[in-house]
């Protein structure tokens, strides 16, 4: 990975990162000063408390890919250590799913004359998951690519041994 994709993965990461954090304090300052404008015809407060999971969950993943993209850097992704962010992101992306599905039965009450968002909100959660499971599948690549390494310096090792 060059230099510059480096560093505009990292822009990037880092507005992301430092907008969920401004909302973040913007939702908990709402709920707790009790500036609350919410008329009561929705939960919004449950809303607030899903939204700050979910930022909390977008978070975990932000930090986890930064911590990757510094192992490619440095040309050690392909170690046992990468599994662990991996791991991270694969779990922030089903968290972020869960949240989405408390958001759509919140919401589902209010629907019910047009139940089809409620389905496409479900919908939009499966195809979340469905993400969890590609970047599932890459972490399955991430696991050959490392045994493969590894075998690659074992029999560089017996190779030089025999030179």
């Amino acid at each position: 990975m060059g230099k510059l994709t480096v560093r505009a993965l990292r822009a990037v990461l880092a507005v992301v990162l430092a907008g969920t954090v401004l909302v973040q304090v913007l939702m908990v300052w709402v709920l707790v000063s009790g500036n609350d404008p919410e008329d009561g015809s929705l939960p919004l407060t449950a809303f607030r408390v899903f939204t700050i999971l979910g930022l909390v969950a977008v978070q975990v993943a932000v930090g986890c890919v930064w911590r990757l993209v510094t192992m490619v850097r440095r040309g050690t992704v392909f170690s046992h250590e990468a599994f662990r962010y991996v791991d991270g992101v694969i779990g922030a992306i089903v968290a972020a799913a869960l949240v989405w599905f408390a958001v759509t039965a919140v919401n589902a009450p209010g629907q019910r004359d047009d139940p089809g968002v409620t389905v496409i909100m479900g919908g939009i959660g499966l195809a979340v998951l469905g993400v969890a499971l590609v970047v599932l599948v890459l972490r399955m690549l991430l696991v050959q690519a490392v045994a493969r390494d590894v075998e690659a310096s074992r029999m560089q090792a017996e190779l030089d041994e025999v030179i």
